[in-house]
């Protein structure tokens, strides 16, 4: 299974250990971590996927650049923000941690697809899943992506 992990590409440090707690247990759990290859919330979740072996980390690229340096897959797209979209669909679940206005693309997006929604500490809106802990919203993810 494939769960994405969005969020901002500039953090706060609470956001950071939430992605890094995310993106460990993803990996504990045998998933592929999507995300949008950039730094902040996304590179700490591949960082976290990576300390023990890890899992394998995708990266959805905005343009031709390399991405953050935890990525086993880096897909160039040039498409911009509408590469969103790409990391949407090719989730089978999404956790959304913090995030602006393109994280919130992301969550529309995925709800409008149908993908289930996890979020810590996101945007508040119907659809989304509020979880209270990053372990929380991993197994929420994970089941869902199982179904």
């Amino acid at each position: 299974m494939q769960i994405a992990v969005i969020g901002a590409s500039v953090c706060t440090p609470e956001e950071k250990e939430w992605a890094e707690t995310v993106g460990f247990l993803i990996a504990g759990n045998h998933e592929v971590l999507i995300c949008g290859g950039r730094g902040g919330v996304m590179e700490a979740a591949c960082a976290g996927a990576k300390k023990d072996g890890g899992c394998t980390t995708v990266g959805i690229i905005p343009g031709t650049e390399g991405g953050n340096p935890y990525l086993d897959i880096v897909i160039r797209t040039g498409l911009g923000i509408a590469r969103n979209a790409v990391i949407v669909n090719s989730a089978d679940s999404v956790i959304a941690i913090g995030g602006g206005a393109g994280t919130l693309s992301e969550i529309a997006m995925a709800l409008k697809q149908g993908i289930p929604v996890f979020g810590l500490k996101t945007w508040d809106i119907d659809g989304v899943f509020k979880c209270e802990t990053p372990e929380e919203a991993v197994l929420m993810a994970v089941r869902a992506a199982r179904l």
